[in-house]
């Protein structure tokens, strides 16, 4: 896919997010080859995909700092070295997603799926999100003694997460 044709994807969805659908069409990048679309990978920097599918594309080294992907399907996209931070990941499906070394400092994960494989190793992310994963850990229903020492070594840190409350951490 050339630049070209990914901007005549990108201003149709833009045309179909704004006319709730009416016109235009949701973008379909499901499997795109996104890497190399400019010099270092697809430059969608602030580009607003919500509700687009992106399943299975390959977005390396992709800049979707500060995109708005809130309810995009990225099932089993290639986001390695991806920079996402500051992106609206809300709602958004990442199972099978490589997240490897992908920037994820200031995005907003919640209510989406996150990668529980080898894909989600290195990811970059900050002390909002680490809370938020730890107070998942810590709502886990396991009585373990193994899991239960290692709940209490980060339930304090967990109880800082925004989402700890909601889990029963605070």
């Amino acid at each position: 896919m050339d630049a070209s044709d990914l901007k005549a994807i990108l201003d149709s969805h833009k045309q179909w997010l704004d006319s709730d659908g009416k016109t235009g069409e949701r973008a379909n990048l499901s499997g795109a080859n996104l890497y190399g679309v400019y010099l270092r990978g697809a430059y969608l920097r602030e580009a607003d995909l919500r509700e687009a599918d992106l399943r299975g594309a390959d977005l390396r080294e992709a800049n979707l700092s500060a995109a708005n992907l809130c309810g995009a399907n990225l099932r089993g996209a290639d986001l390695r070295g991806a920079n996402l931070s500051g992106a609206d990941l809300s709602w958004v499906d990442l199972r099978g997603a490589d997240l490897r070394e992908a920037d994820l400092r200031g995005a907003d994960l919640d209510y989406s799926c996150w990668p529980l494989w080898c894909g989600s190793n290195n990811v970059n992310v900050d002390a909002r999100i680490a809370a938020q994963l730890a107070a998942h850990f810590c709502a886990l229903d396991c009585d373990d003694p193994a899991y239960l020492a290692a709940r209490e070594a980060v339930l304090e840190f967990a109880k800082t997460s925004h989402r700890a409350e909601d889990l029963g951490r605070k």
